[in-house]
């Protein structure tokens, strides 16, 4: 089982490798209005990375109901 840290980390390398910058911090509340051109196209480019990252499919519900990275973190361990 990973660490809290590590997972934040991996998540982390998936938004700098869509958005190409590391100028923001990940916490549980953080959402897309903390960190520039996190937008609803790279949104799904992110999703995509962090699915590919950690070898799994998110469902959409999840998706959905995700609101920031703290809820982005329990779907994540949730599925691994």
């Amino acid at each position: 089982m990973m660490t809290k840290d590590e997972i934040y980390s991996k998540v982390k390398l998936a938004f700098v490798t869509v958005l190409e910058h590391d100028n923001f911090a990940l916490t549980d509340s953080t959402t897309a209005d903390d960190v520039d051109g996190w937008e609803s196209i790279t949104h799904m480019m992110i999703i995509s990375e962090i699915e590919k990252i950690f070898s799994i499919k998110f469902k959409l519900m999840d998706l959905m109901n995700m609101n920031n990275i703290g809820d982005l973190y329990n779907t994540i361990v949730s599925e691994l």
